[in-house]
C-alpha cells in the first residue's frame, strides 16, 4: 500500500515497493487517513493483511482498498507532468540550501544534496539522473519559539510560503515537525530521530521566480 505522497521517491530513487509498516503505524492517525488517497496493492504476511481487512475494525473495511473513480481520474491527469514538477521541486530545493549556507554558515541546514549530509553519497549512488536530491529540506532554528517566529514571518510578512504539513504543493509549505507531524513521539524518540524542537521542514514549491522567493526568505530571516 502506497501513499500518493511517495510518488516523488519512485522518481528520484526508483523505488516501487514501500514498507507496509509505514502505513500500519499511521492507523493511529485514522482521522487524517480519511483524506489520503491510497494506490496500488496491499502486500505483506497473511496475518497483517487479514487484520487490515477485518470485517469489524480493519482500516480497509472503512477506507476501501482502492480510490474511487473520480479521484483516480483526477490523479491520472497529474501523472503525465509529474516528472517535470519533481525536477522543479528538486532543483529549487538545491538552490535554496546552497544559498542558505552562504547566507548564514552557522545555520544548520539538513538536505541530502549537501555534501556534508551523512547520507549524501548513499543517495547519490541510488538516485536517478536529473532528479536531484528531493524537494524537502530542514533548517534547525534551535527552539520551538524561533521556529514559529520564522514561519510566521515567512508566511504573513514576506509571503514566502504557507504553514502546512502536506508535501508536493506548488507553493512552499513549512511546518515545525516536533509540534505537528511528529507530535505523538515522546522526547526520547524525537531525540533519537534527530527531531529538535526548532526543526522546520520545508516542502519546496515552484511558483514565482527563484530571485523573488529568495528575497522573501532573506527579508524574513534578517528580522530574526
Amino acid at each position: 500500500m502506497e501513499c500518493i505522497e511517495k510518488y516523488d521517491s519512485r522518481i528520484i530513487i526508483g523505488m516501487s515497493i514501500h514498507s507496509l509498516k509505514d502505513v500500519r503505524n499511521k492507523e493511529k492517525k485514522s482521522i487524517l487517513m480519511l483524506s489520503w488517497n491510497f494506490v496500488g496493492a496491499v502486500c505483506g504476511p497473511a496475518d497483517i493483511v487479514d487484520q487490515m481487512r477485518d470485517l469489524h475494525g480493519g482500516p480497509l473495511m472503512f477506507l476501501g482498498p482502492t480510490m474511487n473513480p473520480k479521484l483516480a481520474f483526477e490523479i491520472s491527469g497529474r501523472i503525465p507532468h509529474l516528472s517535470m514538477r519533481m525536477k522543479k521541486h528538486c532543483k529549487r530545493a538545491m538552490k535554496y540550501v546552497t544559498k542558505m549556507k552562504e547566507l548564514d554558515p552557522n545555520l544548520d541546514v539538513l538536505y541530502p544534496g549537501l555534501k556534508e549530509h551523512p547520507q549524501h553519497s548513499l543517495l547519490k549512488s541510488m538516485s536517478n539522473k536529473d532528479y536531484g536530491f528531493g524537494g524537502v529540506f530542514c533548517i534547525d532554528m534551535k527552539t520551538e519559539g524561533r521556529a514559529c517566529r520564522v514561519m510566521d514571518k515567512l508566511q504573513n510578512s514576506t509571503k514566502f510560503g504557507f504553514m502546512g504539513v502536506s508535501l508536493g504543493y506548488y507553493e512552499t509549505l513549512m511546518t515545525c515537525s516536533s509540534r505537528s507531524t511528529n507530535s505523538m513521539m515522546d522526547s526520547k524518540e524525537k531525540e533519537s530521530a534527530g527531531i529538535s524542537p526548532g526543526l522546520v521542514r520545508f516542502s519546496v514549491g515552484y511558483v514565482g521566480t527563484f530571485e523573488q522567493k529568495w528575497s522573501q526568505f532573506t527579508k524574513a530571516y534578517s528580522e530574526m
